[in-house]
């Protein structure tokens, strides 16, 4: 198994139909969430936002098709009835269940469907790797692949599932991600734990801008594993957010291309991510790679309104395809141009042709760094948009 059911005390089933959805998530355990940071929020968010005070878990519904959004208290209540109706499936009160929902905003919530998925799927509930894949399609919307990440250590595994392609951008973004350990560790070490983690993985991707009111990352810990190193834990916590944030991003909605942006020698670490999202986020760096043109003034122009200070004329540009690297401008010296330096241009052309393109931006004012991603924009991503509910 690759994903959530190689998590001890973890298994799980899922269903698909149309564009209706069911996931249901078994894990007894110390639970905690972020939350989006949109001023809307789904009847979901609002519900375990006072619930996961409580710290534990017994298993999460997710249902995909409606995000139950601006449902007034018809969504309250239809979120509760979801809880209500999987506490059954997991033989627990409905008060230590989590509820989620993805799709459409500013429609009720058919629970009648939701009902009767929920008692074909709960007698398939399993541990194996079928039930993930089930569970990872099942809350997919415009996704166009199931994602999924597992890191294994000495004595524990981390893992998590992830649905989002549009609607992203930093304060996670519409994005859901349930991940599982099945390490020891109290309610207060898995939130500081996943706050982290959230705002070096989820809170840098950025796909059109759009921030969700939906978002949400649970994460649950078994403990049948025993206790483990806070620190040990920690990075494998980060490299599956990271990995389940990365794929985000390459599966954006009309994507042709993924985008990192990697900004080196910042005051700040989060002066550095400031930078990063501003550039991965700017319409016209998207559009620029799709065009596949090096237009690396867009880059250091985006970089320049992140509201971070330093001395353009000390900071560098690049681009890499992963193997090889053109440095486009140097300390302010035009290293890249049509008229004096036709060759490492025509080399930046060539890379931009690539599947996956990494930006560098050096602002020699520090010596901390950060990450971001994102992709192209196209468009197909105003096709997918444009006729969302019809």
């Amino acid at each position: 198994m690759n994903s959530i059911c190689a998590v001890k005390g973890v298994s799980a089933a899922g269903i698909k139909e149309g564009k209706f959805g069911l996931a249901l998530i078994k894990a007894k355990g110390t639970a905690v969430a972020v939350f989006t940071k949109n001023l809307l929020v789904a009847a979901p968010v609002i519900l375990m936002r006072e619930r996961m005070n409580n710290g534990y878990l017994d298993g999460i519904i997710v249902n995909s098709g409606n995000a139950n959004v601006y449902t007034g208290t018809q969504g309250l209540a239809d979120a509760k009835k979801m809880c209500e109706i999987a506490a059954l499936a997991f033989n627990t009160a409905p008060e230590r269940v989590g509820v989620a929902s993805t799709g459409v905003i500013g429609r009720f919530m058919h629970i009648d469907i939701i009902e009767n998925q929920c008692k074909r799927i709960a007698p398939e509930i399993a541990g194996d790797e079928k039930a993930e894949e089930n569970a990872a399609k099942a809350i997919m919307t415009t996704d166009l692949f199931p994602k999924s990440a597992i890191c294994k250590k000495p004595g524990f595994t981390v893992a998590g599932i992830a649905k989002g392609s549009g609607m992203i951008a930093p304060n996670m973004g519409t994005m859901l991600a349930f991940i599982y350990t099945d390490a020891e560790l109290s309610k207060e070490e898995l939130q500081k734990a996943l706050t982290v983690a959230t705002e070096r993985s989820f809170n840098r991707v950025v796909v059109d801008g759009d921030t969700s009111t939906n978002d949400c990352a649970f994460l649950t810990a078994t403990g049948l594993c025993g206790k483990a190193d806070f620190k040990e834990f920690c990075e494998a916590l980060e490299e599956v957010c990271i990995s389940l944030a990365k794929q985000i991003a390459e599966d954006g909605e009309g994507a042709s291309k993924f985008i990192e942006v990697s900004v080196v020698n910042a005051p700040s670490e989060k002066d550095a991510a400031d930078v990063a999202k501003t550039v991965v986020g700017s319409p016209l760096v998207k559009t620029a790679v799709y065009g596949e043109d090096p237009n690396w003034g867009r880059f250091i122009a985006a970089a320049g309104r992140a509201g971070v200070l330093f001395d353009p004329n000390h900071a560098s540009v690049s681009i890499s395809d992963g193997d090889e690297t053109v440095v486009l401008a140097s300390r302010g010296e035009i290293l890249a141009d049509d008229k004096k330096y036709p060759s490492a241009l025509a080399k930046a052309k060539s890379m931009m042709q690539g599947k996956k393109i990494k930006i560098i931006i050096d602002l020699d004012c520090g010596s901390e760094s950060a990450l971001a991603w994102g992709c192209d924009l196209t468009e197909k991503y105003v096709e997918i948009n444009g006729k969302y509910t019809t």
